[in-house]
């Protein structure tokens, strides 16, 4: 059929009306939810003025004649913090959920329920960000904390899930994954990874150097941040105070080459708090902030954490840096704001509509989630001649003593809880009336209760909260931010305690409440029965209750080396992990190896199988075992995968994780775990070819409860 000229006319007026009319709607293209996003980026940069540009490198990128609203930043390591601890809640907290520390986070083995609690998270911080009643906060997370505790010294392990590259970047994902949510298109929240890179020491931190070679830093400690951006989708993190080998991180060439060449983090990279300047004042590698502000806009840092403008107008005047190296930057921070909704309609993001109803953190659900994730986190260290768990129909008195008795410790990056459940609470809770439970703080007092008491509950462990002031710890025991440790004994009023204890009643429980891990040699070789749990959740004392008297079968496993003292430990700021640093080159016996953890239960392994004997070097293969709980209690095990190099032509760990699985068994219930194993994960970095190669060599594999107890092992060959 033939158009004539009016009717063509009339077709070709239509469509433009329609595109006029799609466009209406919308004051600058940037606006256009429809358009690519480069192309809006573009847009809005060329409309913003350069006093605007530089205030969009702050934590929250606002432009308020173009009507952007930028988001800030919060701060959640095991839920949103908007307490007074460390002031993030501004003074004026407000309750939310709060999980235990990352590292008893870590110490669940448990990747979904991980990814749950930053769901949680983010579900809450979109909400406080959006309600009409609080308006607090920002949808930039600083979190996970995707460091690697080399040392159990370091005053931040709390903040941390562990010793080893591969168990924390695995942690990472899921948390990131949880925070970010499952939408195509939109995040719930944006994770931002602390601190990047080789940050486990806090004295001196301000200007210390992380001295390590080029396989170190593809091998270990870069691995958790690679493994959040590329498997994780994270898309901000944050660089860390220390140099690496002489180059403060605030300016260091990893960010560009590796981070965002190489990984593709396109989003995000800020400053830690003060950085900048203490490029000038602590690290003296510059002259002057205009000098230190060129060199970070340089290197890929687009959010300041910092007073910060001075020295970029100045750094532009002397032509040091140029606008367009600012747009370059600052791409990143609006790809992040596209990705939370923040430059789109409301009615198009499927978060938008949090923050009415009532407070997330009240709710049941929240309750019994922190509840069940703690109950997870627990580790049982030793139990003696089964005098866990309690039996609570037996038991008629029970003294529940010590210093971390009857308190939930915020830590420095705490919220404050609706609620929290202390250990003596949780005990009482559990025995109800028919059980005497008698209680003091007192040590003396102490004694006098445990005289006459069936069994004996000591609460000891570190105090996290920093109540003491910045920078300002009860003794050498204690670690917290700016702090590290001077030792990883008990304090010593502690240790006497439980000592004095045990002589006036054998039947002693340590609870172990604690950031770190703890030389307690003494306690091993004679208390009967020893339980850790981590700091900060409000369903603290109702979890460790319910390991106690056997509600829940213990099933956590620890995510460090615990020493038996410091003389198995190399100088803090020897960064070689290969002089005697994590499971993988550790030297001599832990007190408790990484990984290790007891049930109230057993396990018998068997039939350990691979899907090929022979695995290609661009390939995969399957390793199944069968766990069977052989006890009669009803448990968790954590299956745990390690690898050996047999032939290899390089230095390789003495062992490797590289696989883990959580599962829960009935009494005499057997299920086949399975593990992938691919070979790309068995690479070394070539650091002549400046490339990660994988060797054709017979490489043992070995299913494990620890590392230091395997079950089962066979020889793979990759060709």
């Amino acid at each position: 059929m033939k158009i004539n000229n009016g009717l063509k006319y009339l077709l070709l007026l239509c469509l433009l009306l329609a595109v006029r009319t799609s466009f209406a709607q919308y004051k600058y293209p940037f606006q256009n939810p429809d358009m690519p996003v480069e192309d809006r980026i573009t847009n809005l940069l060329s409309l913003m003025t350069l006093e605007e540009k530089v205030n969009c490198l702050g934590t929250v990128p606002t432009v308020v004649r173009l009507r952007v609203k930028g988001t800030g930043h919060v701060e959640g390591l095991h839920g949103l913090a908007m307490g007074l601890e460390g002031n993030w809640g501004r003074r004026t907290p407000v309750p939310t959920t709060m999980f235990p520390q990352s590292i008893g986070l870590g110490e669940t083995w448990d990747t979904d329920l991980l990814q749950q609690a930053a769901a949680i998270e983010a579900f809450e911080t979109r909400y406080m960000f959006q309600s009409e009643k609080y308006h607090k906060g920002g949808l930039v997370v600083r979190a996970p904390n995707t460091d690697i505790g080399r040392d159990p010294r370091w005053g931040r392990t709390e903040e941390c899930y562990g010793e080893d590259a591969f168990f924390n970047g695995t942690m990472a994902v899921a948390y990131i994954k949880g925070l970010q949510g499952n939408d195509p298109k939109y995040w719930t929240t944006a994770a931002l990874m602390k601190h990047f890179l080789a940050n486990s020491n806090e004295d001196g931190r301000d200007s210390s150097s992380s001295d390590f070679d080029e396989r170190l830093l593809r091998e270990y400690y870069s691995v958790s941040f690679r493994m959040g951006v590329e498997l994780g989708g994270s898309r901000a993190f944050m660089a860390s105070y220390n140099s690496v080998n002489g180059v403060p991180q605030t300016v260091s060439p990893m960010l560009k080459n590796m981070a965002i060449n190489e990984w593709g983090q396109n989003g995000i990279i800020s400053t830690d708090g003060g950085a900048y300047k203490l490029l000038v004042t602590a690290h003296h590698a510059f002259a002057t902030p205009a000098d230190a502000a060129a060199a970070c806009i340089k290197a890929g840092i687009n959010q300041f954490l910092d007073t910060y403008k001075q020295g970029t107008m100045d750094a532009l005047a002397k032509k040091l840096v140029t606008e367009a190296d600012i747009d370059q930057d600052l791409r990143g921070v609006f790809r992040v704001m596209i990705k939370l909704g923040q430059l789109d309609p409301p009615a198009m993001v499927p978060y938008a509509s949090i923050g009415t109803g009532p407070e997330p953190w009240l709710s049941q659900k929240s309750r019994d989630f922190a509840r069940l994730i703690t109950q997870k986190s627990i580790v049982l260290l030793k139990n003696n001649k089964g005098l866990l768990p309690l039996d609570k129909n037996k038991i008629k008195s029970i003294a529940v003593v010590g210093p971390r008795s009857d308190e939930v410790y915020e830590d420095w990056y705490s919220g404050v809880p609706a609620y929290s459940v202390s250990p003596l609470e949780g005990i009482k809770n559990k025995v109800g009336s028919n059980t005497l439970v008698t209680h003091t703080t007192n040590a003396n007092l102490a004694l006098t209760l445990a005289k006459t008491a069936d069994v004996v509950v000591v609460c000891v462990g570190n105090n996290p909260s920093g109540n003491l002031g910045w920078k300002k710890v009860d003794g050498p025991t204690e670690g917290r931010e700016a702090v590290d440790r001077e030792s990883i004994s008990l304090d010593s009023a502690q240790e006497a305690l439980i000592k004095d204890l045990y002589k006036v009643n054998p039947n002693v429980v340590v609870a172990l409440i604690s950031s770190f891990p703890y030389a307690i040699n003494w306690e091993q070789a004679n208390i009967p029965a020893i339980i850790h749990i981590t700091h900060s959740s409000q369903e603290e004392g109702n979890a460790l209750a319910d390991a106690l008297f056997g509600d829940i079968n213990p099933g956590g496993r620890l995510v460090q080396t615990w020493p038996n003292s410091l003389a198995q430990l190399p100088p803090m700021m020897d960064y070689n992990i290969r002089h005697g640093r994590t499971y993988m080159y550790f030297k001599g016996k832990p007190l408790y190896p990484f990984g290790y953890g007891l049930s109230y239960t057993t396990f018998t392994y068997s039939n350990l199988k691979t899907s090929a004997g022979k695995m290609k070097k661009d390939g995969e293969i399957t390793i199944s075992i069968d766990v069977k709980n052989t006890g009669g209690r009803a448990g968790d095990e954590v299956v745990q995968l390690y690898v050996k190099h047999l032939k290899s032509k390089v230095e390789r760990p003495t062992k490797e994780l590289k696989g883990f699985k959580r599962v829960t068994l009935e009494p005499g219930e057997s299920k086949t775990v399975n593990m992938q194993l691919p070979a790309s994960t068995l690479a070394y970095w070539n650091v002549a070819k400046h490339t990660f190669v994988v060797e054709s060599e017979p490489v043992q594999v070995m299913v494990c409860s620890s590392s230091a107890d395997i079950k089962e092992q066979q020889v793979i060959e990759v060709k």
